[in-house]
């Protein structure tokens, strides 16, 4: 059965997504010029309204008849947990692109340092992020809380998904995953926990369940993973990055732990039972916070941006072969 016409163009405005699901619930709207330090992408709902990928976006991928935030009931395949994930980073793509933690409604930026756009190095022989980057909605790794396991602070970050499918997905997209299992990295002395996760529609998700259906049915993916996060700092002139574990990946109840763990976090940023710091907790959404603004406000928020504009910057991949001879050379 065909999806009517205007369905359908709601379907795939959000920067060509024609994908069913989680992403029919949510679209995403440009600001600021691509590839440039004033470039936002800020997310609306099904009713068309701005709202927070960090905060508003549910943790679970709730049931339809659920409508709470946080979600109480979360959708199952099987007897699998999904969630929803936020897409960050494209795979083999070089922008570091993220959640703007300390923005109103949390838009998708990419990273500066030193006064720069951040492109992560190619770490040989990959191309960009080797996997869907990404992060948990309503997840906060507390940097005021030392992590047992690690003897380390949280980054102060929602909590990072790298998702294993097939299908290269697109900057903002809201993808619905299974957790497989996941890595304890420490960088620069923050614990900051790696989720591994699948799709719930790849090719592949009806037989990897769990962190060892990883290993046989994608072998070399998570020495390659471990590989990665080790060295990609390294042409930044930082030392490598150090694991809890000895760099073991820990298997999928061990990741739902830290999971709820950090959305309790998460509960107590948005409900002021933490110091958040400049972590912005502006949300639409969540019951009881006394961060909820108002949607005019939001879209307030939304339209003093800077208009969305084509064209005009450096090509990201001119910037990144340029990087990379420099690295190179030095």
């Amino acid at each position: 059965m065909r999806a009517p016409r205007g369905l359908s163009r709601l379907l795939l405005a959000a920067r060509g997504w024609g994908r069913l699901g989680a992403m029919a619930r949510y679209s995403t709207e440009q600001r600021g010029r691509p590839n440039s330090p004033d470039y936002r992408l800020y997310f609306k709902n099904a009713d068309g309204k701005y709202i927070s990928p960090f905060h508003d976006i549910p943790l679970l991928a709730a049931s339809k008849e659920d409508k709470e935030i946080p979600a109480k009931r979360a959708k199952t395949t099987g007897s699998e947990v999904l969630y929803n994930m936020i897409v960050e980073v494209p795979r083999w793509t070089n922008a570091k692109m993220e959640i703007a933690t300390e923005e109103p409604l949390n838009p998708i930026k990419q990273d500066i340092k030193k006064g720069k756009l951040r492109y992560v190095a190619n770490i040989f022989p990959h191309k960009g992020y080797i996997w869907n980057y990404g992060a948990l909605p309503q997840t906060w790794e507390d940097p005021n809380h030392t992590d047992t396991i690690t003897g380390c602070c949280g980054d102060n970050d929602p909590i990072d998904v790298c998702e294993i499918g097939s299908k290269v997905r697109s900057s903002g997209e809201i993808v619905q995953v299974k957790v497989l299992g996941v890595l304890a990295l420490v960088d620069e002395g923050e614990t900051d926990w790696k989720i591994i996760a699948i799709s719930v529609d790849d090719p592949e998700a009806h037989k990897i369940h769990d962190i060892d259906d990883v290993k046989k049915h994608k072998p070399g993916y998570l020495e390659a993973t471990v590989d990665w996060f080790r060295l990609y700092k390294v042409p930044d002139d930082k030392p490598e990055n150090r694991f809890a574990f000895n760099g073991e990946f820990k298997d999928k109840d061990f990741a739902a732990e830290i999971i709820k763990s950090t959305h309790e976090h998460w509960k107590a940023l948005l409900h002021k039972k933490a110091d958040g710091g400049t972590i912005n907790c502006t949300n639409v959404l969540v019951s009881g916070s006394p961060f909820c603004c108002s949607e005019e406000d939001a879209r307030s928020i939304v339209q003093s941006a800077p208009v969305h504009v084509n064209g005009g910057s450096v090509s990201p991949e001119v910037i990144i072969k340029v990087f990379w001879r420099c690295i190179i050379k030095s």
